[in-house]
């Protein structure tokens, strides 16, 4: 792995068209627009764009499906500002760039999420060209939103595991992530592409989604609950580290036994702008530390500092700042105590 360098980033690009409002409403009834803005949304773009703006000392490529219009024009141009090669970021006539309109509520941070699928569901097998890169990471996500990886596949349970297992033949380390969606799918389609993922990184409810195990209840997270959890995905295959992140903090297992856990930035509530896009801005720092050999206390602790970052902007990556800038939230703000696992 050492002639390796980068992370090549596959699955969703959205443009992310942002609404801060006042309260969300109850249906037939109405909410006030506080504020608008445009962003980049999905796994890939925001993991790439993070790290881009995380400073990361190494190569970021992108894998994915954008339309012949606007939106996909301005994804490329952003993508090129930021540095990320976009050799194959392929172009798709047949149908529209993805999009989402966010609803977030102004007092709390929490976001809702209209979803047009447009292009990202035509991705497919063929555009990933693994012998192409010799970045030492493939991120794949959202698993769940990719409607052609999601399809079943003889041989590897999905067509996301047989692109994941394709990608560690070619000496990729592989890591995946899911979208939070509420359904019952989450068994039959993340389970398999567990087999062939060397990390696996997901919030409570997509734990809870994909093992049957229930993490948070009335009173917060249950410790117990959630040792289950990771050792039950780490049973399902997962080769090096499940890691569950969660608004309290964060906990990592290894397949070795070792555990980790990292309380979460206490940033102050006026300080909270949106938490769209936290949990990518985790995964950055988190696998931007991994990438680097680092010990995983402080992929974790990086992880929450980039996440703390991103709260403090309504949209998903404006605001990241260089690493060193962004592990300063912690050392002014404190970190949340972590969990007694």
């Amino acid at each position: 792995m050492s002639a390796r360098s980068g992370i090549l980033a596959g699955g969703n690009w959205i443009v992310d068209f942002t609404k801060t409002i006042d309260v969300y409403p109850a249906q037939d009834a109405l909410a006030n627009i506080l504020g608008e803005t445009t962003g980049n949304g999905g796994c890939a773009y925001n993991l790439l764009v993070d790290l881009a703006r995380l400073r990361a000392p190494f190569r970021l490529e992108a894998v994915g499906l954008i339309g012949t219009d606007e939106a996909g024009e301005s994804i490329r141009a952003e993508c090129l500002r930021e540095g990320i090669d976009t050799a194959q970021l392929h172009k798709c006539e047949t149908a529209p760039t993805s999009y989402t309109d966010v609803m977030s509520v102004a007092s709390t941070g929490r976001r809702t999420f209209f979803h047009q699928r447009g292009t990202n569901a035509l991705l497919g097998p063929e555009h990933f060209d693994f012998s192409a890169s010799r970045s030492k990471f493939f991120h794949l996500g959202y698993l769940l939103l990719l409607d052609r990886l999601d399809q079943p596949c003889p041989d590897h349970g999905t067509v996301a595991a047989s692109l994941l297992q394709r990608a560690r033949a070619e000496g990729f380390k592989t890591s995946l992530d899911v979208v939070s969606e509420d359904s019952d799918r989450f068994a039959a389609l993340v389970r398999p592409a567990l087999r062939h993922a060397d990390y696996a990184i997901l919030n409570e409810f997509e734990a809870e989604r994909t093992t049957g195990t229930r993490i948070r209840s009335e009173a917060g997270i249950d410790t117990r609950g959630l040792r289950h959890a990771v050792h039950a995905l780490l049973e399902a295959g997962v080769h090096e580290w499940v890691v569950i992140h969660f608004p309290e903090g964060a906990l990592a297992a290894h397949q070795d036994g070792q555990l980790a856990v990292q309380g979460s930035v206490q940033l102050p509530q006026d300080q909270i702008a949106g938490a769209t896009g936290a949990g990518d801005a985790f995964c950055a720092g988190l696998l931007l530390g991994l990438h680097e050999d680092q010990p995983i206390e402080e992929c974790l602790r990086q992880g929450a500092c980039a996440a703390a970052a991103c709260l403090t902007r309504v949209d998903c990556s404006s605001g990241l700042k260089p690493l060193a800038e962004c592990l300063r939230l912690g050392d002014e703000f404190g970190f949340r105590k972590p969990l007694a696992i």
